[in-house]
């Protein structure tokens, strides 16, 4: 049995990751293809506890936000993602740690070091076999998300926070070849169109 792929979603808030993650899902369908879904923080017992914590807690010292990230990924990564991926099936994740990257390390600006040391401790060399970034303006971003009711901790940080988070996910877009870059903010049918096309890429490759 072949090993299945791990595909992430990334972007900021109000980009559509959820609703082109199952469109991603029903196109790996129509291969035949059995996928899994999950999500960071979460995916794990352990993993949605510290989701809730890091979302919802009253303080989280932005140290121990970086750590408790960490803690669920390692959870999820060995008791979730490689035992699926070890049964042929094709993982897509809601986030993983580019979006540590992006929101604690652009976001929070802590130290990138830090995290390229806990990255190599949770999962040395192992990366996604693809990441798809949902690129949009801060500003669109949030004006979806407005819409799905109140923010949690970290949706409620201001327009220079995110604009951080954005760029440094387009920075590492720019430095990593499974990367492949849509612009969210063109109409959902164009946006699938073109996931479509990189969805179908990688499965012709396996």
């Amino acid at each position: 049995m072949s090993l299945g792929k791990f595909i992430t979603v990334e972007g900021i808030e109000g980009v559509g990751k959820s609703t082109n993650i199952d469109f991603i899902c029903e196109r790996l369908k129509l291969f035949g293809i059995e996928t899994l879904v999950t999500r960071e923080p979460g995916g794990t017992p352990l993993g949605e506890s510290l989701r809730n914590l890091l979302l919802h807690g009253d303080s989280v010292n932005d140290k121990a936000e970086l750590l408790m990230m960490f803690a669920s990924r390692a959870q999820h990564i060995e008791t979730k993602i490689k035992p699926a991926l070890a049964q042929g099936i094709w993982v897509i994740c809601d986030r993983f740690t580019d979006s540590t990257y992006a929101y604690q390390g652009g976001g929070r600006q802590l130290n990138g070091e830090w995290i390229e040391g806990l990255e190599l401790l949770v999962h040395e060399a192992f990366q996604p076999d693809l990441t798809v970034l949902l690129d949009a303006p801060v500003e669109v971003g949030r004006a979806r998300a407005a819409k799905r009711g109140a923010a949690d901790r970290i949706e409620a940080e201001d327009l220079v926070f995110f604009n951080r988070v954005r760029e440094t996910f387009l920075q590492r877009a720019r430095s990593f070849s499974r990367f492949a870059v849509v612009d969210a903010a063109m109409p959902l049918d164009d946006v699938q169109s073109q996931l479509g096309e990189i969805v179908d890429r990688l499965v012709n490759r396996v």
